[in-house]
């Protein structure tokens, strides 16, 4: 497994060691012992979760208030642009972004730790992505940031046309959200 360092320190790109032969690839999505020893990070994922997604499709950006998610995200099928935003009132990286590309080609990982907002766009036809939580999931801890909020500044990829929920459409910007620091 190899580490990459992002933009903001605490997020994380790995890319994990394939194996490829005539008949395919294979390499682990997650080893607990190899994620801890290589990035220092001894996690606990309590809950997996896995969208599909059309292309266009704009998710986020999202994030629990008093049960904050960290994520290890990556693409089954398909490519995405993954956004993370540090949303730590408290952080010198307050309202940063990252945004990396993942695809089921170049299998990347991204690690979004809690307290960082987190979204994606996809890139491809359809795209399935699969991500690992630690923390579970509570509907009414749930918060939006708007996705084109101009104090974010963040840049997506050109696609021809975006299709986008309606809590999304509708979440403010990061300045009026409810944040712990």
């Amino acid at each position: 497994m190899k580490v990459l360092p992002t933009t903001l320190p605490e997020v994380l790109v790995i890319e994990p060691q394939v194996f490829t032969d005539d008949r395919g690839c294979f390499f682990e999505s997650f080893n607990r012992r190899s994620f801890a020893f290589a990035t220092g990070i001894d996690v606990d994922f309590v809950q997996d979760n896995h969208s599909q997604s059309g292309g266009g499709v704009l998710r986020g950006l999202h994030y629990q208030l008093r049960q904050p998610q960290g994520k290890l995200v990556h693409v089954i099928q398909g490519a995405i642009f993954d956004v993370v935003v540090d949303i730590r009132r408290s952080s010198p990286n307050f309202g940063r972004w990252v945004g990396v590309e993942l695809t089921s080609e170049n299998r990347k990982h991204l690690w979004a730790p809690p307290g960082f907002a987190h979204g994606f766009l996809a890139l491809s036809e359809t795209a399935e992505v699969f991500y690992k939580v630690t923390d579970y999931y509570v509907p009414d801890d749930e918060r939006c940031i708007r996705w084109d909020d101009p104090d974010l500044g963040i840049q997506w990829p050109y696609v021809a046309s975006m299709t986008i929920s309606k809590k999304d459409q509708e979440a403010p910007g990061l300045s009026f959200c409810e944040i712990s620091s």
